[in-house]
């Protein structure tokens, strides 16, 4: 699935310069995890033994957009759907296939690199995954087109949500040097302050030039890990997550206790399990709220990211793209407590 979305109609695009393009990409999340797609249908006010979940601001950015409904990953693995992603190529062209996680990308054209030399700047938030040996790694994102990385490395650290909290290295350039610095960073937020905090440093100081940013986050792939609290009011340059800077509170959201949080719609949600409404319900197993608070907070994030737009009125010249990499997972991940099921939502 694929929302797209872009303020201006196309004659408006077509007539400006060269539009910035932010390309958000999600770690296993469903066709059905999506409210406009199919959770909103399942209508669990009426229909108690169908649980669902919300996201209005996805729903509102697919209402304003384009849904691209047959719109097909190239692959069900993470590394060989980003791989034809990221050079461009189906997965019989691509050097990555199946499950060869962490195998260097091959040093050709990329997604990146092809924009760059469009007069592009780009940079890559979140995952990677396809780094190869080395260190820095011979296929670091800065050796493939970007002229910036903030974020994971290897393909297992995407199943971890707190870098510091789980040993997990978060690259900075080519440093690592940053990952002691942030205490209790919830990636979903770590990225998506990060994102802003470039996006609002570049309009500063280079706003001439035209951006391309991909924003890869590992949610909502397990671990099924939470946040540590709420997200904070408003959005935009000067409300959701902020990048403060400061080591040990690096991000605004870096307070609470580590993987704690539940979203207060489904801290207490109950469901008619066994389809008999004289029966009492049933709570959700831990692991959908799980789920469903990690998707909230997606939505959350992209909302905020779309609101920084707003505030340097470059929305309207941005086109935002907004898909998955492949279908629902089915697994607690490295070392996780929690395995979400996706038939109890039917993600798939």
């Amino acid at each position: 699935m694929l929302i797209c979305g872009m303020a201006a109609c196309p004659m408006v695009m077509a007539a400006a310069n060269q539009p910035n393009v932010l390309f958000i990409l999600v770690d296993d999340m469903g066709w059905g995890d999506l409210g406009v797609f199919y959770q909103n249908s399942r209508d669990f006010a009426d229909h108690r033994n169908k649980p669902a979940f919300v996201t209005p601001h996805l729903d509102t950015m697919a209402a304003e957009g384009m849904q691209l409904r047959r719109h097909y990953c190239p692959a069900p693995v993470c590394a060989p759907s980003r791989a034809s992603l990221l050079l461009g190529v189906t997965q019989g062209h691509a050097n990555v296939r199946d499950n060869e996680f962490d195998k260097a990308l091959e040093d050709n054209h990329t997604l990146a690199s092809v924009m760059r030399q469009a007069g592009y700047a780009t940079a890559g938030f979140g995952k990677w995954g396809l780094q190869g040996s080395g260190a820095p790694p011979v296929a670091h994102p800065m050796y493939r087109g970007f002229d910036y990385f903030f974020g994971y490395m290897a393909h297992i650290d995407g199943h971890h949500h707190y870098p510091k909290e789980e040993g997990i290295d978060v690259w900075d350039g080519l440093s690592t040097g940053i990952t002691s610095e942030l205490d209790k960073c919830y990636t979903t937020d770590l990225w998506t302050a990060r994102t802003k905090k470039w996006i609002e440093d570049h309009e500063a100081t280079n706003s001439a030039q035209p951006f391309f940013i991909y924003l890869a986050y590992e949610t909502p792939h397990a671990k099924l890990e939470v946040p540590t609290t709420a997200y904070p009011a408003g959005f935009g340059t000067n409300g959701g997550v902020q990048w403060t800077g400061t080591p040990g509170a690096m991000i605004n959201t870096a307070v609470g206790t580590v993987d704690n949080w539940i979203h207060p719609y489904y801290t207490n949600a109950t469901w008619d399990n066994d389809n008999n409404p004289t029966t009492a319900e049933v709570a959700w197993p831990d692991a959908e709220k799980r789920h469903a608070t990690m998707m909230r907070r997606l939505d959350n994030a992209v909302e905020d990211v779309l609101q920084t737009l707003k505030d340097h009125h470059i929305e309207t010249n941005t086109l935002v793209i907004f898909t998955s990499d492949n279908g629902p997972h089915n697994e607690a991940g490295d070392g996780g407590t929690y395995t979400q099921d996706p038939r109890f939502f039917a993600s798939y």
